[in-house]
C-alpha cells in the first residue's frame, strides 16, 4: 500500500466537545487514559501498511502538533511519515479551511505531487479499528472513482450522517447530508441486501457513511480543481460526483465504530473500554497495536484500595480509596477516603515534587490531584486539575447542561460534570 496517501481531517473547531476542546484541537483529546483520538486513525493507517500520512489542523493545534511530533518519527531508511499540514493564508487560499474539501483542496498542490495511485480521507475524531487495505481494494477492484466506507444505523442516529442508496452492485446512486423529516424518510432501504437478518434491517433501515472515503488520484484533483466553490465533501463534493456519474462506490463495515462528537458519546466510549472479555473497543489488540506517545513513567501504585471494572494508566498513586467503574490517565494522585465511581480522570502532564505540594498548602493552594475524601460519581476531570479535599462531584441537582460555572472550573454536559483542564475546586465544594 504504498501507492495510497493518507489524509486525515482534524482541523474542526469540535464545538460539541466543548469544554475539552476549548485549549485543544478535538483529535488531541485524550482517550482510555493514555491516548489520544488521532492516534486511532494514525495507528490504523500504520497498522494497514500505509505510512504516507498527513494531519491537516486548524483550530487550537499546538498540542495536536506537539503529539505528533514527538510520537510518530518512522525511521530514516524509511520514506514513511506522519506530517502536520496547517492551515495558511496564501494569495491564493486567503481564507482558513472553510470545510473538510477546502482543506484537502487549499494542499492540493502539495498531495499531487506525490505519484500515488489513491487518496484515503479520514477523520481524526472516530474510534474504530479498520484494516484500510480492505477498503482500498474494494475501491480498485470496482474501478471506482470514490468509494465511502458505510455502515447501517437505526432512525435515531440516521439524520446526524451522510445517507445513501445502493444498486445491487454496491453502487451509490442517491446521496444526503444529514436530511431531516420527508428527506430522512426517502433514504429508508431494506439493509437485508447488506447481510442483515430481517429483525436487524427493521432496527437499522439506513445506510449511513463514516466519514471515510478513497478517491481516485485523477478524480479527486478533478472533482476539487472543477468545483471550488464547493467546500464540503459530504455536501457537495460526493453528491455532485453521483450527480455527473461518477462511479461512487460503498465499502461496508459491520464492527465496532463511534463518531466521537459530543461530551455524552466521549463519555460513554471512554467507559465501555473498561468491559471485559467484551469491550465494544479494545486495546489488546498484539497484531494492531494503538500507537502513541511513549512516556517513561514508573508503575501506578495502588495501596489498601478497592478497585472494579477500572483501567488505570501508567504513574498513578491511589491511597486507600476506591474505583469503580472509571478510567484513570497517567500521573493521578488520589488521596486517602476517595470515591470515584462512573469516571474518567485525565490525569496530568508533570508531577509535582513533594516540596512543591507542601509548598501549595502552606500558601492555601491545592495541590494536583485529588484530595482526602472526596466523591466524584458520573464526571469527567481534565488534565491538571486541582480538586480539594472533602469535595462532592456528584451533579447533585440533575442538571442536564450549564456552562455558566465555567468561571467556577466546570460545566455540566448531558448530565455529566465535566472539570476544566486546570481548574481549582475548593475544599468542601459541592457540585
Amino acid at each position: 500500500m504504498k501507492d495510497v496517501l493518507s489524509v486525515i481531517l482534524g482541523g474542526g473547531q469540535g464545538s460539541r466537545l466543548y469544554p475539552l476542546t476549548k485549549r485543544r484541537a478535538k483529535p488531541a483529546v485524550p482517550l482510555g487514559g493514555k491516548y489520544r483520538l488521532i492516534d486511532i486513525p494514525v495507528s490504523n493507517c500504520l497498522n494497514s501498511g500505509m505510512e504516507k500520512i498527513y494531519v491537516l489542523t486548524q483550530f487550537n493545534s499546538t498540542s495536536l502538533n506537539r503529539h505528533i511530533n514527538q510520537t510518530y518519527r518512522p525511521s530514516s531508511f524509511s520514506d514513511g511519515f506522519v506530517d502536520i499540514l496547517a492551515a495558511q493564508q496564501t494569495p491564493d487560499n486567503p481564507g482558513w479551511f472553510q470545510g473538510t474539501a477546502d482543506a484537502v483542496r487549499q494542499y492540493l498542490w502539495l498531495l499531487e505531487s506525490w505519484a500515488v495511485r489513491d487518496f484515503l480521507i479520514l477523520s481524526g475524531d472516530q474510534l474504530y479499528r479498520m484494516d484500510y487495505r480492505q477498503f482500498v481494494e474494494r475501491h480498485r477492484s470496482t474501478d471506482a472513482d470514490i468509494t465511502l466506507s458505510v455502515l447501517p444505523v437505526d432512525q435515531k442516529k440516521a439524520s446526524a450522517f451522510g445517507l445513501l442508496k445502493i444498486d445491487e452492485s454496491g453502487r451509490v446512486v442517491d446521496f444526503k447530508e444529514k436530511p431531516k423529516g420527508d428527506e430522512l424518510e426517502s433514504m429508508k432501504v431494506d439493509t437485508t441486501t447488506l447481510g442483515l437478518d430481517a429483525a436487524a434491517a427493521k432496527d437499522n433501515p439506513y445506510i449511513a457513511s463514516m466519514g471515510i472515503y478513497v478517491f481516485k488520484r485523477e478524480a479527486m484533483i478533478d472533482l476539487l480543481n472543477q468545483q471550488k466553490e464547493h467546500t464540503d465533501f459530504g455536501k457537495e463534493i460526493i453528491p455532485g460526483a453521483i450527480a455527473s456519474g461518477r462511479n461512487v462506490q460503498a465499502h461496508l463495515f459491520m464492527d465496532y465504530w463511534e463518531d466521537i462528537g459530543t461530551i455524552e458519546a466521549f463519555y460513554n466510549a471512554n467507559l465501555d473500554l473498561t468491559k471485559h472479555p467484551k469491550a465494544p473497543f479494545s486495546l489488546y489488540e498484539e497484531d494492531a497495536p494503538i500507537y502513541t506517545r511513549p512516556r517513561y513513567l514508573p508503575p501506578t501504585k495502588v495501596l489498601e484500595c478497592q478497585v472494579r471494572d477500572s483501567m488505570i494508566s501508567d504513574g498513578c498513586i491511589i491511597d486507600r480509596s476506591t474505583v469503580n467503574h472509571s478510567v484513570l490517565g497517567v500521573r493521578v494522585q488520589v488521596s486517602s477516603g476517595c470515591t470515584i465511581e462512573d469516571s474518567l480522570l485525565m490525569g496530568s502532564d508533570f508531577y509535582q515534587t513533594e516540596e512543591e505540594r507542601a509548598a501549595d498548602l502552606r500558601a492555601g493552594k491545592i495541590p494536583i490531584g485529588i484530595g482526602e475524601n472526596t466523591i466524584i460519581r458520573r464526571a469527567i476531570v481534565d488534565k491538571n486539575a486541582r480538586i480539594g479535599k472533602h469535595v462532592q462531584i456528584i451533579n447533585k441537582e440533575g442538571i442536564q447542561d450549564t456552562t455558566s460555572c465555567e468561571d467556577k472550573g466546570y460545566c455540566i454536559c448531558n448530565g455529566i460534570v465535566v472539570v476544566l483542564k486546570g481548574a481549582t475546586i475548593p475544599d468542601y465544594t459541592t457540585i
